[in-house]
């Protein structure tokens, strides 16, 4: 599966997708088929402030518990609340309702060096 192209990709296999005044952050297809089935999805609430590399969250699945990092700095505005119920939504659509959170980034400039999806597909 090609990863789209709207938005960016980090190292650690989150997507950032910018939308003006908030950023939507998820996790990869290929994260998504490394950990397997997700079972459980905590992020940080509604109005958590952090910075550039901070840990925003975590994801459980049956393999690991892996840590969701942020690349920008900002405040998270809204959490993905029907990843409680259904965790696995992480899994059957990581680009559409699996995303995790929105951030009201404090400075969108980290985005800049991240991997776009041709970059990021030829690395995985």
């Amino acid at each position: 599966m090609k990863s789209p192209a709207d938005r960016k990709y980090t190292e650690t296999h989150e997507w950032l997708r910018d939308e003006g005044e908030v950023i939507t952050l998820g996790l990869t297809q290929h994260a998504v088929d490394e950990l397997t089935d997700i079972t459980y999805v905590e992020m940080k609430a509604k109005g958590f402030s952090f910075k550039p590399g901070d840990i925003v969250g975590e994801v459980e699945s049956v393999k690991a518990t892996s840590d969701i990092y942020s690349p920008v700095g900002g405040e998270i505005v809204e959490v993905n609340t029907a990843l409680a119920d259904d965790p696995s939504l992480v899994n059957s659509d990581p680009y559409g309702g699996g995303w995790l959170v929105r951030i009201k980034p404090t400075d969108k400039a980290p985005m800049n060096k991240l991997m776009d999806a041709g970059a990021y597909d030829s690395k995985h």
